[in-house]
C-alpha cells in the first residue's frame, strides 16, 4: 500500500498534535524534497536524521529543538503507517548523534554519523567497478539511492547478503526502468560528459571525441620492457644493480623502484618486491599499475593537466617535434584558466617526465627531432585518461 498524501498526514497532526504540525512540516519538506512519501527510503531518513538535520535545518537551533523536530517528524510517518521509519526519529542512536553534534562539534557529530551509516547495512559500498564520489551527480545519486534501496529490501526479507555482489549487480544488470541501460552505463556517461566539458575551449575542443571512445574498457596489453625487468628481478641471483647504461634502461628501473614500488634494492642488487611479483603474474594489474601511473597526481593539479593534454594529443599516434608538443599542450592547458600565465617553461617539466616515462615502458618512441606513440601506447594513453575521467569526484582540502 502506497504511503498516504503528505498534505493529508499534515492535516491530521494539525487536529491531534497541533504543537507538532509545524516542526513537521518543515521536517518533511527537507526530507522529501517535494517528492512522494512512498519514495522516501531508509538512507533518506537516516542522512536527514544524522546529517541535514543538524548542519543544515537546525544549526542554530538548540539541541533539544533538533531532537523535538526529530520526534515531529516520527510522528508524522507513525501516521503514514512508516513505523520503521519513525522509529529511527526517536532511536537512541539518533538521540546520540544529535547530542554529539551539540556538544563536541561537527567534526565529532559528522563521525557519529558516518559510523551509523555504516552500521545500517544500506550504504552502498564500492566496488571494482565503480568508487561512489563525495559530490554526486543526478544519475549517479540515483544509482547510489537504487542500490540502497536494492540492500534494505534484501535486509528486511531477512537475506544474508554480500553487499558487494549485490551492489555490483544492481549496477551492471540491465535495468527496464532505464530503457535497457544499466546504472553503471548512466554514471560513466554522466563523468565522462564532465570532464570533457573542463576548464577552457581548447580543452573542450580537444577532449570532445574522447567522450564516446572512452566509454568502453581497454583491453590490456603486454608491456614487454617491464615485464622482463621484473622477471630479471625474480630470479634467483636477483637484479644487478648497474644496468645498461642507456636512459630509457635507467629511467624503467627508477619507474619500477620508486614509482611503483615494484622492485627494491638488495644491497648491491635489487630484488622484486611482493607487489611487484602480483604484476608479474598479472597482465590486467601490470597494466591498471602502469596505465594509473601515466596521470598520478604531482605536485599541483597543473602538472596532471598538462600530462592529460599531452596523452589526448598523442593518443592518436600523431608524430610530433618535442616543441610542437609542448607549445600545444601549454596553448590547451593555458585556456583553463590558472594564473599565473602557462608558458612553455611551466608544462616542459610534466610533458618531458610523462614522455620520458612512455619512452622507458616501450610506448611511445621519442628523440630530439619527434615523438610518436605507437599502437601499444595509443591504447595506454586511452586507458589512463579513462580511469583519469572516471575517478570519483572528492572534496578538495583548502588545507
Amino acid at each position: 500500500m502506497s504511503a498516504p498524501d503528505v498534505t493529508a498526514l499534515l492535516a491530521e497532526l494539525e487536529r491531534s498534535q497541533p504543537d507538532l504540525a509545524e516542526e513537521a512540516r518543515t521536517a518533511v519538506e527537507w526530507l522529501t524534497g517535494g517528492e512522494p512519501l512512498e519514495s522516501v527510503t531508509q538512507l533518506d531518513v537516516c542522512e536527514f536524521l544524522w546529517y541535514t538535520l543538524p548542519l543544515k535545518v537546525g544549526p542554530q537551533m538548540t539541541g533539544a529543538d533538533q531532537e523535538r523536530l526529530a520526534h515531529s517528524l516520527g510522528r508524522l510517518l507513525q501516521l503514514g503507517g512508516m513505523e520503521r521509519y519513525a522509529a529511527l526519529c526517536v532511536s537512541p542512536t539518533t538521540l546520540q548523534i544529535l547530542r554529539t553534534y551539540a556538544r563536541e562539534g561537527e567534526d565529532a557529530g559528522t563521525s557519529a554519523y558516518q559510523q551509523a551509516l555504516e552500521a545500517t547495512g544500506v550504504l552502498p559500498p564500492d566496488v571494482p567497478e565503480l568508487q561512489w564520489s563525495m559530490i554526486m551527480g543526478p544519475e549517479e545519486l540515483g544509482a547510489h539511492l537504487a542500490c540502497s534501496a536494492a540492500l534494505e529490501l534484501a535486509i528486511l526479507a531477512g537475506e544474508s547478503i554480500d553487499r558487494a555482489a549485490l551492489t555490483r549487480r544492481w549496477l551492471t544488470e540491465p535495468r527496464t526502468d532505464l530503457g535497457g541501460d544499466s546504472w553503471l552505463n548512466r554514471v560513466h556517461g554522466e563523468r565522462l560528459n564532465r570532464w570533457v566539458l573542463g576548464r577552457g575551449p581548447a580543452r573542450r575542443e580537444l577532449a570532445q571525441p574522447f567522450e564516446v571512445r572512452l566509454h568502453a574498457p581497454v583491453t590490456p596489453q603486454p608491456l614487454p620492457a617491464l615485464h622482463r625487468l621484473l622477471t630479471l628481478a625474480a630470479s634467483e641471483e636477483s637484479l644487478p644493480l648497474r644496468l645498461a647504461p642507456s636512459p630509457e634502461a635507467l629511467r624503467l628501473r627508477d619507474l619500477a623502484e620508486r614509482e611503483l614500488g615494484a622492485i627494491r634494492r638488495d644491497g648491491a642488487r635489487l630484488a622484486i618486491t611482493d607487489y611487484g611479483r602480483r604484476l608479474l603474474g598479472s597482465k590486467s594489474a601490470m597494466w591498471t599499475a602502469v596505465t594509473r601511473l601515466l596521470l598520478a597526481r604531482g605536485e599541483h593539479e597543473f602538472e596532471v593537466s598538462a600530462r592529460e593534454a599531452t596523452l589526448m594529443l598523442l593518443a592518436d599516434g600523431t608524430l610530433m617535434s618535442p616543441g610542437q608538443l609542448r607549445e600545444r599542450v601549454a596553448e590547451v592547458v593555458g585556456g583553463e584558466g590558472w594564473h599565473p600565465a602557462t608558458s612553455l617553461e611551466d608544462v616542459a617539466r610534466p610533458v618531458t617526465d610523462l614522455v620520458a616515462q612512455l619512452t622507458a615502458l616501450g610506448l611511445a618512441f621519442s628523440d630530439e627531432l619527434a615523438v610518436r606513440m605507437d599502437r601499444p601506447g595509443q591504447l595506454a594513453a586511452l586507458a589512463a585518461l579513462r580511469a583519469h575521467a572516471l575517478r570519483p569526484r572528492k572534496y578538495v582540502s583548502s588545507a
